[in-house]
């Protein structure tokens, strides 16, 4: 590989990084925004669905845009636009403060998700083997880095600002100069050329895609139950701490680190099918322990399991979205990354109203089915077959002089 490309393949890492880390603050420190800005019970899912919905938003525009603009610079200007906001958060009193840092959140992230994904598959087709679950897994690493602040916030009693402050003071001048080195892969077709089984970027057979949408909705059901409400199940329901309530979604992080990092070379021996529904069996095993577990640390074990199984999904399910569309990938990416969204608007608000009307004990069941249900789609990540009945990853010669410097 050449420099241009190594340098591009950790440019790209310190994003997905920076991005762990962001959302991690933002998710774990969920009771004290809450008391910070005084948001009602009632009125927190209102907040937290908002915010998937404007990236959902933020995705569907990045669809448009990158057929003029490449996805290496809207990454580069939606990035800072992400770690602001963060700061916003934390920094605001009123609630029309926190739902204008949320509002620019969300847009900026939705945008952010599917320009990062769309370089890492094109990065990916370009290597010619699997190298999406390294990228995941240093967004994981980001998130046990940004968990681990929360935890130090919450121990020393931090003002949210104090806690974000640094973090943005660091991450946002190393995204800034980490982008110069970002590299587009090869651009799509237009309308009318060829190059894409399923169609061009404005001809995706939605019905090729459906099943790759749905694994990515359950799969983010099960993420947002555990971002969004872990912290809360564990002191509420299972009696810890506010300080141990921190402590589970830096598990699930820590070993979602763990099976993203190996899942790359088990893609390559078993393939992809395989380790996709070895992931679910795993994740609804940890999704069983969690609801019928007797207190905190059993609970813990549940959301390290959790971790190992829900990993491999995401970053998966936008591999096969690239195998499948190879000359139409960034429109496929932007559409597919909706249903990340789309799992958190439905996860969310779904686990707490059934956990208000029954029990949150009841509630882990549901993400517990849905996740169960990806066993019905995973022969949707296998290769595609050739013309001569064999299986390949498809691997291309990528255009590496339209790198975003330049190069």
């Amino acid at each position: 590989m050449t420099d241009v490309l190594r340098r591009g393949r950790a440019s790209l890492a310190f994003s997905f990084f920076a991005q762990g880390a962001t959302f991690a603050l933002l998710v774990t420190r969920i009771p004290a925004i809450q008391d910070r800005y005084g948001v009602s019970d009632a009125l927190l899912p209102v907040f937290l669905a908002a915010v998937p919905v404007l990236a959902g938003v933020g995705s569907v525009t990045t669809e448009q845009l990158v057929k003029r603009i490449p996805p290496s610079r809207l990454l580069r200007w939606s990035q800072p636009v992400v770690l602001l906001a963060l700061l916003g958060v934390g920094a605001g009193d009123r609630m029309v403060e926190l739902a204008v840092a949320l509002a620019a959140f969300g847009l900026a992230v939705g945008a952010l998700d599917a320009s990062m994904n769309m370089l890492g598959v094109s990065l990916q087709r370009t290597y010619g083997r699997s190298i999406m679950l390294s990228f995941h897994a240093v967004y994981s690493l980001g998130g046990i880095v940004g968990a681990s602040l929360a935890w130090a916030g919450a121990h020393w009693q931090l003002a949210l600002w104090v806690s974000y402050l640094p973090v943005v003071a660091v991450l946002l001048p190393a995204a800034l100069v980490g982008s110069r080195w970002y590299v587009d892969g090869d651009p799509e077709p237009v309308d009318g050329e060829g190059g894409a089984e399923g169609g061009t970027g404005s001809g995706l057979v939605f019905k090729l895609l459906l099943p790759l949408c749905l694994v990515m909705t359950f799969a983010y059901i099960g993420d947002s139950t555990v971002s969004n409400w872990s912290a809360k199940y564990l002191q509420d329901t299972l009696g810890s701490s506010e300080q141990l309530a921190t402590v589970p979604y830096n598990v699930y992080m820590v070993t979602t680190l763990l099976g993203r990092t190996i899942g790359d070379f088990g893609v390559r021996r078993f393939g992809a099918a395989a380790v996709v529904r070895l992931g679910a069996l795993v994740a609804a095993a940890g999704f069983a322990v969690v609801a019928g577990a007797p207190g905190a640390w059993v609970g813990m074990l549940g959301f390290t399991l959790l971790g190992l199984g829900l990993c491999v999904l995401v970053p998966q399910t936008f591999a096969a979205a690239g195998r499948l569309f190879p000359g139409a990938s960034d429109a496929a990416i932007a559409r597919l990354n909706i249903f990340n969204y789309v799992g958190f608007l439905v996860g969310s608000p779904l686990v707490g109203a059934l956990g208000d009307a029954w029990s949150y004990r009841g509630a882990m069941l549901v993400p517990m089915v849905l996740v169960l249900l990806t066993l019905v789609y995973a022969r949707s990540f296998a290769a595609r077959p050739d013309r001569y009945g064999g299986e390949h990853e498809r691997p291309r010669t990528a255009d590496v002089g339209r790198g975003s410097n330049g190069l």
